[in-house]
């Protein structure tokens, strides 16, 4: 049951999440984060860490989040692991919370 990040993280790019994760999961794209489900241990560690709860277990999707569980396993393959936290985005307070970012993810 590996854990999803969401759309919350899009434009906002929090890595409070990646300094905790003890197998490094995490993948970073230019304006998210994924993670890769064949790397994940489940721990959970990860989910409260992000200020903007863009991170959930798989089996906590609503319907419309699941596409986010095949987008983290693409993105994760092309995407170079992050192991260091990084400051947030710019623009991160300003997009934090907003609903139809997907069309703002830059692959």
């Amino acid at each position: 049951m590996p854990y999803v990040v969401t759309e919350n993280c899009i434009q906002c790019k929090h890595t409070d999440c990646v300094a905790v994760c003890p197998v490094d999961c995490f993948h970073e794209g230019p304006n998210f984060l994924a993670i890769d489900p064949e790397v994940c241990i489940d721990c959970g560690v990860c989910e409260p860490e992000c200020p903007v709860e863009a991170i959930r277990p798989h089996d906590r999707l609503s319907e419309a989040e699941r596409i986010y569980l095949d987008l983290n396993s693409e993105l994760s393959k092309r995407w170079p692991v992050i192991a260091v936290q990084k400051d947030a985005l710019p623009a991160a307070e300003e997009w934090a919370g907003k609903a139809g970012k997907l069309a703002e993810l830059v692959r």
